[in-house]
């Protein structure tokens, strides 16, 4: 299928970002021939034509703030407990939710963070970084991902970076920070060395995670950034680069809804007749047989948690231990599985994303 590639004039400042502002809403192509789209959906989704874009409206608050993480199939810690424990001296940062400051590329860059109250400078904790999508901002993906009520619960720090233009190069997408060629990659870099200036960090437990075009600078970031990243779990975003060369086996919990209209399971074009302007993303199938290839894992799936709509298939055998595992949503929309419902398809209350990576993170901590 024939790449075509898209300029902010090609977009324009219509209906499309009206509409990748309320969904969160990223996509990617890609003439990689490893991940050549089949073009096909998995599931038909008819939105009306009089459908009013001003009725997609993310919501200011939780409506639900005593919402649980939702369930999870659990994983087995991986952390060895002979493994001293990291500690610090000399941090200053603060707790709640501060917003960070950094220069990164020339740019003033920054992230929302949320340390819990119970935070203790002088011991390492995990830090997961959350990637807004397209046309978002990090104040929403807290929102969307309901991460910090986990962060006070469990005692990690988690930081809510904030892209160029509410956008991230992932790639072949998204918005300013794709066609600036933005390096969020070297951002990233950036505010990790800040974090961990303020703040006493594991570095062995530094994950990342984000919403649609967060999702594919997710896949980015075990590409190109695998020596800080341990492990990756992408919700609604596919593969969106070329050539993607980790220098070591990174575990990876992807997420996805069958029936999501923005990033489409079966890949190819996106199924809301509002964004049909010649976007290709690969399919969720090609982008997890990237991963399991790459993380030599066996060919025969198996599966580990079923309930409900929610579906965990994983690849065994993996080496060096790097998991490799996909939760499918059946009939799932472009949402985050037990996060804030938003109008862009169903949201699964029979998984909880946030709930279920989080136990995947701790148990895959770097080598």
């Amino acid at each position: 299928m024939p790449k075509t590639r898209l300029t902010r004039s090609t977009l324009g400042v219509g209906a499309v970002f009206t509409l990748c502002a309320l969904l969160a809403q990223c996509g990617s192509d890609s003439s990689d021939p490893g991940f050549a789209s089949s073009g096909d959906a998995s599931v038909d989704v008819v939105v009306p034509a009089d459908a009013s874009l001003e009725a997609f409206a993310w919501p200011d608050a939780d409506p639900d703030p005593e919402a649980g993480p939702g369930p999870s199939p659990g994983f087995d810690a991986g952390v060895d407990a002979a493994t001293p424990p990291v500690v610090c001296s000399g941090k200053s940062g603060k707790t709640g939710s501060p917003t960070l400051a950094v220069d990164s590329g020339g740019r003033k860059r920054s992230a929302i963070l949320h340390v819990p109250p119970n935070y203790d400078p002088e011991k390492g904790v995990m830090l997961v970084l959350n990637y807004h999508g397209f046309s978002s901002a990090g104040w929403q993906q807290s929102l969307l991902s309901r991460m910090s009520a986990e962060s006070d619960s469990r005692g990690f720090i988690v930081a809510y970076p904030e892209g160029i233009a509410t956008s991230w190069n992932a790639g072949d997408c998204c918005g300013t920070a794709w066609t600036d060629s933005v390096d969020d990659v070297a951002f990233t870099r950036d505010l990790l060395d800040a974090i961990e200036a303020q703040y006493c960090i594991d570095k062995r437990r530094i994950f990342a995670t984000g919403m649609s075009n967060g999702g594919f600078f997710s896949h980015r970031l075990a590409c190109e950034l695998s020596d800080r990243i341990a492990a990756i779990a992408p919700v609604a975003g596919v593969m969106g680069i070329k050539n993607c060369a980790p220098k070591r086996k990174v575990p990876v919990l992807h997420f996805h809804g069958t029936a999501d209209p923005v990033v489409p399971y079966g890949g190819g074009s996106p199924i809301l007749p509002q964004l049909g302007f010649g976007l290709v993303f690969s399919s969720v199938s090609e982008t997890m047989d990237f991963w399991r290839k790459s993380n030599g894992c066996s060919v025969f799936e198996k599966v580990i948690y079923k309930n409900g709509d929610a579906t965990c298939v994983e690849w065994p055998d993996c080496d060096a231990g790097a998991r490799t595992l996909l939760c499918s949503i059946d009939g799932g929309g472009h949402t985050w599985p037990g996060g804030l419902p938003i109008p862009a398809g169903k949201t699964s209350s029979d998984i909880g994303a946030t709930a279920t990576m989080l136990d995947f993170f701790q148990a895959h901590p770097l080598p």
